[in-house]
Order: C-alpha cells, then sequence, then structure tokens
C-alpha cells in the first residue's frame, strides 16, 4: 500500500510527475506541483483523454483561445484529446496534488 500524501521532496525544482499504475490503454499518473507553470509557449496537446483531479493546493488552467479554469481541491474534469491547454500557476509555497488518468 502507498499513500498519494507521502515521499514529497522536500526540494522541488521541477515539477514532479510520476506513473502510479497502467496499462495499454490507460495511465495513472500522481504530479506534484509548488507553484511550478507550464513554460511559456509550450502547449499540452495530448493524443488521450485526460481524467484530472486535483487533490490538494490550487491550480490554473489555460486553454487555447484565452479561457481560464480555476481549480480547488476536488474540482475533477475531464480534458479531452487535442484539447490544447497549459498550466498558468499553482499555489506558491504548497503541495498541489493532482491524480490523473489518461486513457483512449
Amino acid at each position: 500500500m502507498k499513500n498519494l500524501y507521502s515521499g514529497i521532496p522536500a526540494d522541488l525544482p521541477e515539477e514532479l510527475i510520476e506513473n502510479l499504475a497502467g496499462s495499454a490503454n490507460v495511465r495513472i499518473e500522481r504530479i506534484i506541483s509548488r507553484g511550478h507553470a507550464t513554460p511559456p509557449g509550450k502547449w499540452y496537446d495530448q493524443d488521450r483523454d485526460e481524467f484530472v483531479v486535483l487533490l490538494q493546493g490550487a491550480a490554473q488552467l489555460e486553454w487555447d483561445g484565452g479561457q481560464e479554469t480555476r481549480l480547488k481541491p476536488g474540482d475533477w474534469m475531464v480534458i479531452p484529446a487535442r484539447r490544447r491547454h497549459r498550466v498558468n500557476g499553482t499555489a506558491e509555497g504548497e503541495d498541489t496534488v493532482w491524480l490523473t488518468v489518461h486513457f483512449k
């Protein structure tokens, strides 16, 4: 057994993305952010749908076209494949914990 809130490094210069489980059609990840954002000019444009739930912290997503979505603990969504998006920011000074499921 493992815990989603344990094993978080004290020093986190980059966002931490860990594969927790998966198969040919599904990948489950834990993401830890601490004030991190997607680098300027970079967009995620994935070939799979992505279920995202924010477990702790806060985050702001930006969508291609300029719309923004703010996430707080418990918020979840499905991002359709090829829907361009980026993380504009996450909570400063605290861990933002995401659980994502990429699926076809």
